[in-house]
């Protein structure tokens, strides 16, 4: 019996830990890492502040928390687009991976600000770096492939991936970022950002690289 009530106890605890992780979440993707102060993640989690602390001693190490993963199942979409799909060569790759990063920042703009460019604590800033290092392997093993197969020319895969994972945050929410809310300046904001992305790398076009995939 005691093992059993540990097991249920592990369980709640575990329970109460994705409660207050998902609402730090959902208050970070709302208005930013200054809108959720230890107290509101509480409320919203519908526990004490206390229990916050028993299960994160800091502020900090929970938005590390919440960073880790909210920022990993960004990577995971965009390496699930840059998978191989049938005979879609380098580009159609390429392409799909900076459509889906694009689409799904543009949908969460809070929340891609907050990954991406938001001030935060050293800590969390190193997780960033941690999780722009997947998003460059992620290009940097189709731009390999494109290579390998003479679909891209010769070219440093590694150094090229990092300076379009760089090039795409900047577009998306970086300072010099574009402005404009309506759906169409986000489709144009995509289609230009696919096609520099292309180019960037000696791609085919968006249209030869079959572009435009439902994301």
């Amino acid at each position: 019996m005691p093992y059993r009530h540990t097991e249920r106890t592990q369980a709640r605890r575990a329970e109460v830990r994705a409660r207050i992780v998902r609402a730090a979440h959902e208050l970070i993707a709302r208005g930013g890492y200054r809108e959720a102060p230890v107290a509101a993640v509480a409320q919203r989690a519908g526990v004490a502040t206390g229990t916050v602390y028993r299960h994160f001693p800091s502020k900090v190490e929970l938005f590390a928390e919440v960073f880790r993963s909210a920022s990993q199942r960004e990577v995971d979409a965009v390496a699930a687009a840059a998978t191989p799909a049938s005979a879609a060569g380098a580009g159609a790759r390429i392409a799909a991976a900076v459509e889906t990063f694009a689409r799904r920042a543009l949908r969460g703009r809070r929340l891609a600000w907050a990954l991406l460019a938001e001030p935060v604590d050293p800590a969390v800033e190193a997780e960033r770096l941690v999780f722009r290092a997947a998003y460059r392997d992620v290009f940097a093993g189709v731009l390999r492939e494109g290579i390998d197969a003479g679909e891209l020319p010769a070219q440093d895969a590694e150094l090229a991936a990092g300076a379009l994972v760089g090039a795409i945050g900047e577009a998306l929410v970086g300072s010099t970022a574009p402005s404009g809310g309506r759906p169409r300046d986000g489709d144009a904001l995509v289609a230009a950002l696919v096609a520099f992305c292309l180019r960037s790398v000696g791609a085919a076009s968006a249209e030869r690289a079959e572009a435009g995939h439902a994301v």
